[in-house]
């Protein structure tokens, strides 16, 4: 936060377990030895959403009946189910309120208001006559969550039909949902209905919400809203009856059939999604539409209040066509056919095809949040990790992709005066270094939800989290790095990858061990400082003494200046990497020195020059490697 293909999806079964491909025998008792293939894959659930909502603006309430289909693609026997039911939270005396009346450090945009709404202002969310298959359900509500006790067990491989009513009150604007936001924007409909939670390879995930991050079931949503006329509205996916509504939608002028909206007190809107795993809308009296396709193809929307504040809104479109074929050439092509960009919201949240984010900004804050909410697409959107127990692989390859894509369009001047840098990730790393010594760091396997205060979770998840990939472009080399990340989107896309999935896909790319690193940087909060200790001349050659003074291990680059301005690196990968990085930079000759064996707290090399012919030797003169301690990493005389 700051942040698929159309047509008929066609379940694929995944199996958690490992299971053994084998040619069938001639007897059927006997299998053939030559083909014990193990394949391991993870399966997915899948939902068919139908909704129809009726939506009543006077009093800022709606209802609404779904028919959930969900299949079981797991090898389980499911006996209970469990729904999502957000706008609880938004309640005095909800885990979310007393969470934030207690935390260190709370969100302003949360602190006590929610102790404080009154009735009219809260938000609540009601399931009604539950059934499964046509029978009953048993059901229970734990504030933000439904638990249904099912009357029959939804078996293996099979789909089952949820069927039930529901009403809810949108809550004032406090936390992404909500109605009347900051700047205006009647109704923020993110988190808004009964949502299941998703079912894996660690079971049910029904995390109670506390304003952290969200978990979804890949599937089709089928979405008719019945709201006032006076609306313009979005929602994810694709609008159905486009010639029926208008309102900036293309419609069909053969066909248009425009409905005189003059003369109907309610229009519905009908949007359909394919293969995304929640769907939000948003509504105002106000809202422009502006369309445009984006370089790579992807029709591109904005819906936006138009005032003095919003004027940075006319100059969006043509920025951001450029941003998805950049973002395609280094991360994946986004697999969906259209992108929104709406107003609303508390700051900027992403959503399956789409992002709330405010609006009243001058253009570079408004492209930046754009860019980074767009890159969640790819990160919670396609590849959809769990952002509860993974928040930086989200938050963490955002900022990543968004502190690149922006130094692009820098480069191609199209933010203003803004310079493009050397390293667009050189202030993050400089900012992970400050909060690693701060001693408020928590490990980046902390839950989501369960971090100390928010800076710990805000630190690690956005700057920590892209500090992660930088790390990792360090150890493995540039080009290995930015071949592994489009595999790694290629490879795990629609398929809930983890930490160890994503190190697998930039092992076998560079064919250099990783799991160090991961284990290193994701579970504890040791910290990087390398030093150049002994320098000393021995017999024409130069001595050179590294030391270790933190606790986290590395590979090691170093580069010697010497007096006629020509440079060399020596370099020293880590034993357990079992491999080394190749030659970045051709321009520079590079020496290949022996494993540093990583228990061991200094290593020592020679420069076949004397000591009177070097100038400098810096560790990692790149700016890559977080250091927490650069002041020792040069010798100089």
């Amino acid at each position: 936060m700051k942040k698929i293909i159309s047509g008929i999806f066609v379940s694929i079964l995944f199996f958690t377990a490992c299971t053994t491909n084998k040619t069938a025998a001639t007897n059927s008792q006997q299998q053939s030895a030559n083909s014990k293939q193990q394949i391991c894959q993870r399966y997915q659930q899948h939902v068919d959403y139908t909704m129809n909502v009726d939506f009543d603006d006077t009093k800022n309430q709606y209802t609404g009946t779904t028919h959930l289909v969900y299949t079981n693609n797991s090898p389980d026997a499911l006996n209970k189910a469990f729904f999502h039911l957000y706008p609880n939270a938004f309640q005095p005396g909800s885990a979310m309120d007393v969470r934030s009346l207690n935390i260190e450090d709370p969100d302003p945009r949360v602190g006590s208001r929610i102790s404080k709404l009154k009735p009219d202002e809260i938000g609540y969310l009601n399931v009604i006559n539950l059934k499964l298959n046509g029978k009953s359900c048993a059901t229970k509500v734990e504030g933000t969550i439904l638990e249904v006790t099912l009357p029959e067990k939804i078996a293996p491989n099979s789909s089952v039909s949820f069927d039930f009513s529901f009403s809810g009150q949108v809550p004032i604007q406090i936390r992404r949902s909500g109605r009347n936001n900051a700047e205006g924007v009647a109704y923020s409909m993110s988190q808004w209905y009964p949502k299941l939670c998703e079912y894996d390879e660690q079971g049910w995930h029904s995390n109670p919400y506390i304003a952290r991050e969200f978990y979804g079931v890949w599937g089709d949503f089928d979405v008719k809203i019945n709201i006032d006329s006076k609306f313009t509205l979005f929602g994810s996916g694709i609008l159905q009856n486009a010639n029926q509504i208008g309102k900036g939608y293309a419609v069909d002028p053969a066909n248009s059939g425009l409905t005189n909206r003059s003369m109907l007190k309610k229009l519905t809107w009908h949007f359909n999604g394919k293969k995304i795993h929640d769907f939000m809308w948003a509504a105002d009296p106000f809202y422009k539409h502006v369309t445009q396709k984006a370089d790579d193809g992807t029709l591109m929307h904005f819906f936006y209040i138009p005032s003095e504040k919003t004027k940075a809104w006319d100059q969006m479109p043509a920025i951001m066509a450029k941003v998805f074929a950049i973002a395609r050439d280094r991360y994946g092509k986004y697999p969906y056919t259209d992108f929104s960009f709406v107003q609303g919201g508390d700051g900027g949240m992403e959503y399956p095809m789409s992002t709330l984010i405010t609006g009243e900004r001058p253009i570079n804050s408004l492209v930046g949040v754009a860019v980074h909410e767009m890159m969640h697409s790819w990160y919670q959107g396609v590849l959809a990790t769990n952002e509860s127990l993974y928040p930086w692989m989200d938050e963490g390859f955002t900022t990543f992709a968004e502190s690149n894509i922006q130094n692009v369009l820098k480069e191609m001047k199209l933010m203003g005066d803004a310079k493009p840098v050397a390293d667009p990730m050189k202030r993050n790393v400089e900012s992970y270094c400050r909060f690693a010594l701060s001693g408020k760091e928590e490990a980046l396997s902390t839950h989501a939800d369960h971090y100390n205060t928010n800076g710990a979770y805000g630190a690690g998840s956005y700057t920590k989290g892209s500090v992660f990939l930088q790390q990792i472009k360090y150890i493995v080399g540039e080009e290995n790095f930015n071949k592994g990340m489009l595999k790694y989107f290629y490879e795990w896309q629609f398929r809930h990858p983890n930490a160890n999935d994503f190190i697998r896909v930039q092992e076998k790319n560079s064919d250099i061990k990783l799991d160090w690193f991961r284990e290193y940087f994701v579970n504890t909060t040791k910290t990087i400082d390398y030093a150049v200790g002994n320098v000393s001349e021995d017999n024409g050659t130069t001595k050179v003494e590294l030391k270790r003074n933190g606790l986290m291990i590395m590979p090691i680059d170093v580069t010697v200046t010497y007096t006629d301005g020509k440079k060399e690196l020596f370099y020293v990968p880590l034993d357990l990497m079992r491999g080394e990085k190749p030659i970045e930079d051709t321009k520079i000759p590079r020496t290949l020195l022996p494993d540093w064996t990583w228990t061991f707290p200094t290593y020592s090399f020679s420069v076949p020059k004397n000591l009177t012919n070097i100038k400098s030797i810096e560790i990692d003169a790149s700016g890559r490697m977080a250091d927490v301690n650069r002041a020792n990493n040069v010798y100089s005389k």
